[in-house]
């Protein structure tokens, strides 16, 4: 398991993690990578939090890998993959991991991709109702003793406004499911979407385009890819209401960064709520610091007690898998199931086959 899992002291920062399953298992046994580790004294750690890479070194002799946030890249195989079966990606994203270098080297990668659904929603939800409420400048003038300053941060209903979610994958349509009492108008953009669950849904799938111009929010949740990435730009952002407000749970690289501050700094659009950015974490001179119409969280909005926990069994549950020679669920690279290598990998397991892994240990969840 990779070491930004743990704290500064050795221990695990974000409790259930998994770990009672894994160490209930005969034939399981697990480290952390703690050069990927917080030490006491290192401020320059939280800098580099997102930017650490799996090395060679890290996969030597080991069967399966969880991974947090590092980044796999090819030059993680410059000295093979001999051992190296699964790896586990905890969370529902990817876009760290070099998935043909995986697949080449005989790796199979999996996911937790339904685990963040609900709290990447609710999440978008909360966003939607402090900025349309206004609640961080009334907050403001209670605590400047403002109160004749009521007029001026009077909010708005999410009742009647229009809603739109650009890509309705699973958190997407989880927003659709939560926001189904405030009676909004929901429209999307999804090139894979099914146009029958749309409907179902009560949702028009649209052009980006039409979204941008008739959105009261603009709520981002697709995958970042070749094709997404810089998806948002000027030209884009100049096309939302001055009265609309932009709401980014995705990922941060979908977004030109500067021309959304742009556009909040000349009040182009109302208002923004931030989970994530381009660079990770915030760069203390970034200008959306200095705004005073944007909520900004710490790529954390999503991550609660509850997450953790299900992400942790979700890791747990497909390296007991492999370990009995079984293929984990959600596989991201399919193609791999097929190679010789990943075969050969994998079958070496097969001998635990039969033994019950799955109870879970005394204090797991």
């Amino acid at each position: 398991m990779t070491g930004d899992y743990l704290d500064a002291t050795g221990a695990v920062a974000y409790g259930d993690v998994g770990l009672g399953l894994l160490d209930a298992c005969p034939f399981v046994r697990r480290h952390f990578v703690t050069d990927l580790a917080p030490r006491p004294g290192d401020d320059t750690y939280w800098s580099r939090l997102y930017s650490l890479e799996v090395a060679p070194r890290h996969i030597a002799d080991v069967d399966g890998l969880i991974l947090l946030r590092p980044w796999i890249k090819r030059s993680t195989f410059a000295e093979g993959a001999a051992d190296l079966t699964v790896i586990g990606r905890s969370g529902a994203g990817y876009d760290k991991i070099d998935l043909a270098a995986c697949t080449e080297h005989g790796v199979a990668v999996f996911n937790a991709p339904m685990a963040l659904n609900h709290s990447t929603a609710s999440s978008a939800l909360l966003f939607l109702l402090a900025l349309a409420k206004r609640l961080v400048e009334q907050e403001r003038i209670v605590r400047a003793g403002r109160w004749d300053l009521q007029p001026s941060v009077m909010g708005d209903e999410l009742e009647g406004r229009t809603l739109g979610i650009v890509g309705l994958g699973h958190s997407g349509r989880e927003l659709v499911r939560l926001v189904a009492p405030f009676s909004m108008r929901v429209i999307a953009h999804s090139p894979h979407a099914d146009p029958v669950v749309a409907r179902s849904l009560g949702v028009e799938l649209t052009t980006l385009e039409d979204v941008l111009r008739r959105s009261d929010f603009v709520s981002l949740h697709c995958r970042l890819s070749d094709a997404t990435r810089g998806m948002i730009g000027a030209g884009q952002l100049a096309l939302m209401k001055p009265s609309a407000y932009f709401i980014n749970v995705g990922r941060g690289e979908l977004v030109d960064q500067p021309a959304l501050a742009s556009a909040l700094a000349d009040r182009r659009i109302a208002g923004a709520g931030l989970d994530v950015f381009q660079v990770e974490p915030l760069p203390m001179d970034d200008p959306l610091l200095g705004l005073d119409n944007v909520l900004l969280t710490p790529h954390w909005s999503a991550s609660t007690s509850d997450v953790w926990r299900a992400t942790g069994r979700a890791m747990a549950e497909g390296m007991l898998r492999a370990a009995q020679g079984l293929v984990p669920e959600n596989v991201v690279n399919p193609e791999v199931l097929d190679r010789a290598e990943f075969r050969r990998k994998l079958a070496r397991f097969e001998e635990n086959a039969g033994h019950s892994t799955m109870t879970a240990a005394p204090g797991s969840h």
